[in-house]
């Protein structure tokens, strides 16, 4: 049996740490020692992408905002569906990643990231919508921790409060979409979303395409016209 290898660690800022693995020609992101994303169970970061790549074939230029890079299946997802003349923003708050997808998981998703439709900041998405200017973007798509509920890093609960969704609603064009990765349900957090003037829908998601039962979950809520 082959070895699981460490190829890299990173430090987020609340100290706690990072490691990239690969095993067997798969890979494994962690902290903490808690699996966090596997390689080879991609589809429910697929399937984000594709629900929150869903905009009208009309929209000239459409543009994305992508919230944590991972393992790159999300942004993968989203430019398999996006016109020549799309714009994908990808706001990735640790620099690490950036580096591990453009080096150590090139021959995975990483060279997606020179894809002239793509744009990267090493920063908070959060931050990244607050800058923007209303309307600014057709969806947004947030793959952080473990999504609302069980946070690993209490710093990102500000990502979904009641601030931060008010924040994606107005950088959200009227008619955009709201994408989020959860690993369980949150009725809390769909009224919140539907509080902020969202119409969410809970979209069940299996862990890999060939699971019998969906894993988790994509909160899909989209800004009225």
């Amino acid at each position: 049996m082959k070895p699981r290898i460490q190829l890299a660690t990173a430090q987020t800022p609340d100290g706690q740490t990072l490691r990239l693995f690969e095993h067997d020609g798969d890979y494994v992101i962690s902290c903490n020692g808690q699996e966090l994303m596997h390689s080879r169970l991609n589809a429910s970061e697929t399937l984000l992408g594709t629900l929150g790549a869903k905009i009208p074939a009309t929209e000239t230029a459409p543009r994305t905002l992508i919230g944590g890079l991972g393992l790159g299946f999300t942004l993968r997802s989203v430019l398999e569906n996006a016109p020549g003349n799309a714009r994908i923003d990808v706001a990735e708050l640790i620099p690490e990643i950036l580096d591990w997808n453009r080096n150590q998981l090139a021959s995975l998703n990483g060279k997606l990231l020179g894809d002239p439709r793509v744009r990267t900041q090493a920063t908070d998405v959060l931050r990244v919508a607050q800058d923007a200017p209303p309307g600014a973007f057709n969806s947004i798509l947030l793959d952080i921790d473990n999504g609302p509920t069980a946070l690993v890093s209490s710093g990102n609960s500000a990502i979904y409060s009641p601030n931060g969704l008010d924040t994606f609603f107005r950088a959200l064009k009227p008619g955009g979409r709201l994408a989020i990765w959860s690993a369980a349900p949150d009725t809390k957090f769909e009224r919140r979303l539907a509080n902020t003037g969202f119409t969410p829908t809970a979209v069940p998601a299996k862990a890999s395409a060939n699971a019998k039962r969906a894993a988790y979950l994509i909160y899909v809520a989209d800004k009225p016209r």
